[in-house]
């Protein structure tokens, strides 16, 4: 690694996310001196792009660091050299995650980016795309890291890892906001405290919360603070379930202990509102309008209302443990490489790591309850399942995954969300069209 000046790429630079991602990259500069930052996007993102960049420009400027900024549509260029490529892109943009959200909902089934078909056809439209641009990486910057924060991040990286050569780690800002939510409740400095994740992406539960050494988890799991996010309903956990459970469920385990209430609150939300896709939309218009103002200089509070908060405070940590070899411990999407005896060895989890300069090292974790392995297992079938549907572009797998996943009722309506979804993508899913 280049210990001069590094040079970063972001594919999908033209993120609304991007400022929050330059801010920390600006916090970080003497940990980590970045030479070059390459914003990259493609065609249709161009316009977004040109906006984000110049803020990205005003605001190194601004913070008088000599960090080079560089906008292009060219993504060998970006990548050719690259000490790390960090991925936040969106095939099919916020027009593609409106189908993925009402597509479901108008078949009785949750509607989610992530989660159950709409998180399922985001990954049969990304993963191509991203084994492509490994493809780059493996061929122009062979010892870079890829930073994956691109949704489903656990099966992207998995992807990765099963189908290509690229040094790859996962993220999700998830774990992160839970630490603080842990650090804001007992009142302390983040450093002191260390929860447990064990599961995979969008679906872990946290098994312990040290605060100063002291296991928290009883006091939590009988507290009236509940942690959430604001890509997720409000609807409340059972109380008497959580403290049986003897975990705290990440929020978006609430598709699946909670289906129909998710799915009630979805549907009316779809016909007064709009889904989440919908709102982001009209947060994004907002935001960028914002950052076309040559006065501003620093990134914009409103960028909190678009979700991800934390992201970038994840990415540059990561990007300086790697770099560093700090040795300190983060949750990251990795290789299970038995951890869990009952998924995978080359199935991707979300574990707590210590991060090295070679890459994470999991950790075992200290318990796994064993009333969540069987649903860890049915979604990671269901994941690998997909997966492999996304690289061949078989419609028997992609049938096989849709009917397998615990949140589709029955074969007949996941064939039918199936058929349809695959004619609303048809435009990004070449590899089922062209065989």
């Amino acid at each position: 690694m280049n210990k001069q000046g590094l040079k970063i790429a972001v594919i999908g630079g033209g993120s609304s996310y991007t400022p929050e991602l330059v801010e920390g990259l600006i916090k970080g500069y003497n940990d980590m001196p970045i030479s070059e930052l390459w914003l990259v996007d493609i065609e249709e993102g161009k316009h977004k792009l040109d906006i984000v960049g110049n803020l990205a420009k005003r605001m190194v400027r601004k913070a008088g660091i000599p960090m080079e900024v560089h906008l292009t549509l060219n993504r060998r260029e970006a990548i050719k050299g690259a000490d790390f490529v960090s991925t936040q892109m969106r095939v099919g943009l916020l027009d593609a995650r409106k189908l993925d959200e009402h597509i479901p909902i108008r078949h009785g089934v949750v509607g989610q980016e992530t989660t159950g078909p709409g998180g399922m056809f985001k990954a049969l439209r990304t993963i191509p795309v991203i084994l492509d641009i490994c493809r780059d990486i493996e061929e122009l910057a062979p010892n870079a890291w890829m930073l994956n924060f691109t949704n489903p991040a656990g099966m992207v990286t998995e992807a990765v890892t099963k189908y290509s050569k690229v040094k790859t780690v996962g993220l999700c800002n998830s774990p992160i906001n839970f630490k603080k939510f842990l650090a804001e409740v007992y009142e302390v400095d983040e450093s002191r405290v260390l929860p447990e994740f064990v599961g995979i992406n969008h679906l872990h539960w946290v098994t312990s919360a040290l605060v100063d050494g002291e296991e928290k988890l009883p006091e939590i799991l009988a507290g009236e603070r509940e942690y959430s996010a604001k890509n997720v309903p409000t609807v409340g956990w059972d109380n008497e379930f959580l403290r049986s459970l003897g975990a705290v469920p990440t929020y978006y385990l609430k598709y699946y202990y909670m289906m129909n209430e998710m799915y009630a609150e979805m549907k009316e939300s779809l016909e007064k509102n709009g889904t989440r896709a919908d709102v982001v939309s009209r947060v994004e218009k907002e935001l960028f309008e914002l950052y076309k103002d040559e006065a501003l200089e620093e990134k914009p509070k409103q960028l909190e209302q678009r979700g991800g908060a934390y992201y970038s405070e994840a990415a540059v940590k990561l990007m300086r443990s790697l770099y560093k070899g700090s040795n300190d411990i983060q949750t990251l999407n990795v290789p299970n490489g038995g951890v869990f005896d009952f998924l995978p060895e080359d199935a991707s989890i979300e574990i707590n790591c210590i991060v090295t300069g070679e890459g994470p090292v999991p950790i075992m974790p200290t318990h796994v309850p064993e009333h969540v392995k069987g649903l860890l297992h049915a979604v990671k079938s269901y994941e690998s399942t997909a997966i492999d549907a996304a690289v061949t572009g078989d419609r028997g797998l992609a049938l096989q995954a849709m009917a397998h996943h615990p949140l589709v009722p029955s074969v007949t309506v996941g064939k039918a969300i199936l058929d349809e979804m695959l004619e609303a993508h048809k435009k990004h899913l070449p590899q089922f069209f062209n065989n």
